[in-house]
Order: C-alpha cells, then structure tokens, then sequence
C-alpha cells in the first residue's frame, strides 16, 4: 500500500522511524513527512500567515522511505504532503508512533491524532498510534501490530473513519490481545502550577492530577473506554470522526429553540 506517515514528535523521534522502517521492510510505499521539531499537543493547528518549509530528509529511515522534515505542524505536515510533495495520493494515512498515550479527551489536543485527522478530512482512511508511557523506548510491539493492521485494511478498508490505537507498555506475551473500545473523558484538576523565576517574575506551568474515564452521560455504554482497556493490557481501538455533533444535545435544543423566536 501507499501510506503516508507523519507524527507530532518530530522527525528524528523513534518511534515513527521504528513505524516507518517496519512498514517499509514489509514491502508497503511508505513517504514520511513530519514536523521537523517537537510539535507535541499542537491540536489541530495549521500555519496560515508564515510560510511552511519542507526539507528532503536522506540517510535517516530505511532506503526505500521518502522523507520530509516540515516547519509546520502535524496537520500542516499531513495537508502540504497530500496537496504538494506527494506524486499519487496515499491509500492510507498513519500518525504515530507517539511516545505518550493518547486516550479519552486527550485526543482533542493531541498533535498525533490531529495528523490522522487531517488525513480523514481531506477523504482517506486514517490510523493514530501511541505507545501509552514516556518512559519505555520500545516501540516495536506497536509497530509489528501496525503492520499486521494495515495488512488486515487492505483486506478491509476503511471508510471515512480514523482509528485511535494505543499499545500498552508490556512485553509482547503481556498483551491481552485486541479490543475496539469508545473514547474515554479525561479531566484535570489544578492545572496550573504557579512559579516565581529567578528575576522575582511570576509565570505559569501547565501540570494537573489526571482524574481518569470520567462518565459522559451522553454515551451509552456500549464498549469499554480505551482508559479501561489499557489498564488492562488491551491494544485499544478507538474509531474517531471529525463529527462533533452531540446527539443527545440535538434533541435538547430542538425543544428548547420551538419558543426562541418569541423571545427576540
């Protein structure tokens, strides 16, 4: 297959040269093109009033990979490649491997997920991976199940959906297997921890407590939340979409806005 791979962790970070090169040395076509720094938790940013640059990349992947290294953001990255440095469309569009996880409302932030996005708004399939930990390097348990995904796609493809997928921080025989799951609600309490810099200047840094898999009224509990399932040593597999519409909030408003126009 044709894939197009970026990330928000920047071009030199391993986790997409282990994704990249694992997908290459499988046979699939695979064209990188990343942001050419750390661009964590950009959401889904793009660059409109500064040109974007893309340098061509050589001696970093594997041979057969193509590789760009973009000043804009995982979305800009995802958005120039289709429109400008690419010869044929991809067949699929992967962000990832992202070192951190990236579950429940976290996705809204992420820079992982962003990329994957902008793949699914501009009309092809889409595949988000993280490696749930900051701390572990290894990153080829979620790049084999990568391959074997993508595999399973080409047998099955997507249609209009972007796949959030997060691989736990275990041994391979640890794994519990595969399980598609809804998304999570993350929320954190004081978020901002006041400091004081050597000049005597007040500034902020953003920290928090994680209050994990918060109940959403407005999902019926039809699958496990991904922030379950990877506590449980589940590779988790979330289906997303850019459609934010509240069903629930549809049918509210519906009945409140019958009297709205005799208020005005």
């Amino acid at each position: 297959m044709r894939l197009l791979i970026s990330n928000d962790d920047g071009v030199y970070a391993l986790g997409i040269r282990t994704l990249a090169n694992t997908l290459a040395e499988a046979g699939h076509q695979v064209t990188v093109v990343c942001p050419d720094r750390e661009r964590s938790a950009t959401g889904h940013g793009l660059t409109l009033h500064q040109p974007i640059r893309a340098e061509k990349i050589e001696s970093l992947f594997h041979p057969s990979v193509q590789v760009w290294a973009c000043s804009g953001t995982p979305s800009d990255c995802v958005k120039l490649a289709i429109w400008a440095l690419l010869d044929e469309p991809p067949e699929l569009v992967l962000s990832g491997i992202n070192h951190g996880a990236n579950l429940g409302t976290d996705v809204l932030y992420s820079g992982t997920v962003s990329a994957a996005m902008e793949g699914l708004i501009e009309g092809f399939p889409s595949v988000a991976l993280s490696l749930t930990s900051f701390s572990s390097r290894d990153f080829q348990p979620a790049a084999d199940f990568a391959c074997a995904l993508v595999q399973q796609l080409a047998k099955h493809p997507l249609t209009l959906t972007l796949l959030n997928v997060n691989v736990p921080p275990v041994e391979r025989d640890q794994i519990r297997g595969t399980i598609v799951t809804r998304q999570g609600v993350r929320r954190y309490v004081d978020v901002f921890e006041k400091r004081v810099d050597p000049r005597g200047k007040i500034y902020y840094w953003l920290a928090g407590e994680l209050l994990e898999d918060v109940e959403d009224p407005d999902v019926t509990d039809t699958a496990p939340t991904d922030v379950e399932a990877i506590r449980e040593n589940y590779i988790t597999i979330t289906p997303l979409h850019y459609n934010l519409t509240s069903p629930s909030g549809v049918k509210m408003a519906q009945e409140w806005t019958l009297g709205l126009s005799q208020l005005w």
